[in-house]
């Protein structure tokens, strides 16, 4: 499972979008004083159009784009206020880019006016062919960011309604898991009582405090591998009062993964299966170790039992238990997770979990 870190939000969006608009704008300027200079040939002096250029565009960006993000802010703005807006900001910027260029370059104003008389037709022109794309260009700039933030406010809900769905996948998954083993013992409880009912009142007593023990972490997100060590182990419990001698078990929990953090209820379906498919049948029964280890980022779960082994159990017999924790696991981490079952050495078999290690 890849799960991404959101960039956090700028601090001033509205000064980010302005700075933004006067890069783009200063290519824009860089391209009218081409035009102005090498298809108009009004004063072939290319440093003094560009910088008549800079002047009145950035002016321009500064009335009608400072202008729209102090009055509107990021939101789309009136269609009428805004063309007003650009009746007033254009010839303003023009006439004052025309008075701070002459400034800086030492022609007269009034040569700009003469020039711009010479050639009046493609003046007219050019100011009508670059009042319309800033026209265009703004009043889009502000469409694209209103989809713009549409599309990450609905990629945002669809996200939410996904998780509101795998959280409801992973409780009902995880809800399976609590009758299974409740029927099972209660089967077993209901054998007893008429038989050796001092040996059921000991058992009741047993799923008494194991159900107490699970109450609130079989229905949490996560637990830590310690919480879940001696909920396996209070489970144990409670089995080897109803297998008596022919069940021994031993926990394996290094003091450095003890609050590595874990879905609940994850070992259960595991030993489960070792109890139900490899002891019980079994005569004599035999031992399960349950171990956590750990290697290269990766949090290694081992229920390892001496029962009869994978031979002796039907195909289909340990799917639903791993099946559940497989699911569980597909949902929580992807493909960062697998569950696989092998044959033990000399009998028996091992049920090994494998998932990213989360502290």
């Amino acid at each position: 499972m890849n799960l991404s870190t959101p960039s956090a939000p700028h601090p001033y969006p509205r000064l980010r979008r302005f700075a933004i608009d006067v890069a783009i704008t200063s290519v824009f300027n860089v391209m009218i004083a081409v035009v102005i200079t090498y298809v108009m040939q009004v004063h072939n002096n290319f440093l003094v159009n560009l910088t008549i250029s800079m002047c009145i565009g950035t002016l321009a960006v500064t009335f009608i784009d400072g202008g729209r993000l102090l009055l509107w802010g990021l939101e789309r703005p009136p269609k009428l206020a805004f063309f007003l807006l650009l009746a007033v900001a254009l010839p303003a910027a023009q006439q004052l880019g025309n008075i701070i260029a002459a400034q800086i370059t030492g022609v007269p104003a009034e040569y700009f006016s003469a020039a711009r008389m010479r050639n009046p037709t493609s003046y007219m022109v050019v100011l009508l062919l670059i009042s319309l794309s800033i026209t265009w260009f703004f009043w889009n700039r502000t469409t694209l960011a209103q989809l713009r933030a549409a599309a990450e406010e609905q990629k945002a809900r669809a996200a939410a309604i996904e998780k509101q769905a795998a959280q409801a996948q992973l409780q009902l998954l995880q809800a399976q898991i609590e009758p299974h083993m409740l029927f099972n013992t209660l089967a077993n409880l209901q054998g007893l009582i008429a038989v050796d009912p001092a040996r059921a009142q000991h058992m009741l007593d047993h799923l008494i405090r194991y159900l107490r023990a699970t109450l609130s972490s079989s229905r949490a997100e996560q637990t830590t591998l310690a919480h879940e060590f001696a909920l396996m182990e209070a489970y144990l419990g409670l089995m080897s009062v109803r297998m008596g001698a022919r069940l021994s078990y031993s926990l394996r929990l290094p003091e450095a993964l003890s609050g590595i953090k874990v879905p609940p209820m994850l070992l259960q379906p595991l030993i489960e299966n070792a109890i139900k498919h490899g002891l019980e049948p079994k005569i004599d029964g035999g031992h399960i170790n349950v171990e956590a280890a750990q290697d290269a980022g990766t949090l290694i779960l081992s229920v390892a039992d001496t029962g009869l082994g994978l031979d002796a159990v039907p195909d289909h017999g340990m799917q639903v238990g791993l099946k559940n924790v497989s699911e569980r696991l597909q949902v929580l981490y992807g493909d960062a997770a697998s569950v696989s079952l092998a044959p033990n050495v000399p009998n028996g078999a091992i049920a090994q979990l494998k998932l990213p290690l989360q502290t």
